[in-house]
């Protein structure tokens, strides 16, 4: 196993989790489809910087050296920094500028790098900031009997301030949660049924697009690779 994963609830109402590892022994892994957007921070070989990373669209090979540790803050549909909103961002990265070896730059001020245990604080200081907002739109889209906004208007909304159509958070969603499920001892068929699907192909295609894997390949131990954070406190059944 390349990564020991830790994570925990957040107090913020714009946070869905924050987790953090640490790269025992260096290595390949897939990186899996996600419908949401995070700031990472990595520290490694003396160095530190963070990362803003979009919605990933599809499973990626990637790789991460031995002795790296990361931090991450997870963040909930709708919550939007306008400086770098999800929707410029889908399938990609930016990695902000370094001020110094303990600091960086964001909106034209130096920012201590955050820590996995002060990062309720620094939410609160970017929300404070009008650095991060929420769309409340992409609550409400997510939620049934929408009323009072066009289709089209909630659409494109939703697209600008998530980075991906309601449809494909919640295909993202559903793989992970299938995933999660297959993970915990669930049979393929129970599968097929707990997250939706509407037979063992669709699941099939489905893993194999989003989580780079069949569900065999995820259940059986020989064959399953190193994935890529999974939250166990957030499964997002869409």
């Amino acid at each position: 196993m390349i990564f020991n994963f830790e994570e925990k609830l957040s107090d913020s109402p714009f946070v869905d989790v924050i987790w953090r590892n640490h790269s025992e022994s260096g290595g390949p892994f897939i990186s899996v489809a996600m419908s949401r957007w995070q700031m990472v921070v990595t520290r490694y070989e003396g160095k530190t910087k963070l990362t803003v990373r979009g919605p990933e669209t599809k499973a990626t090979a990637a790789y991460c050296p031995a002795g790296a540790e990361h931090f991450g803050i997870l963040f909930k549909p709708g919550a939007v920094m306008p400086p770098l909103p999800a929707s410029l961002l889908r399938d990609g990265m930016v990695d902000l500028p370094e001020a110094r070896s303990s600091s960086f730059w964001l909106n034209g001020s130096a920012w201590l790098f955050p820590d996995y245990e002060n990062a309720d604080t620094f939410v609160d200081r970017l929300v404070r900031d009008g650095l991060l907002v929420r769309e409340p739109i992409v609550e409400a889209a997510l939620q049934p009997g929408l009323q009072e906004v066009s289709i089209r208007s909630v659409q494109r909304r939703f697209l600008k301030a998530t980075g991906l159509t309601r449809g494909a958070l919640s295909q993202i969603d559903r793989a992970r949660y299938a995933t999660m499920l297959l993970q915990g001892g669930a049979s393929i068929l129970d599968t097929v049924d707990l997250a939706g699907y509407a037979d063992q192909p669709h699941l099939t295609r489905s893993l194999k697009r989003f989580v780079g894997q069949t569900p065999a390949q995820i259940i059986s131990k020989k064959e399953a690779e190193q994935l890529s954070f999974m939250s166990r406190l957030r499964h997002f059944p869409g």
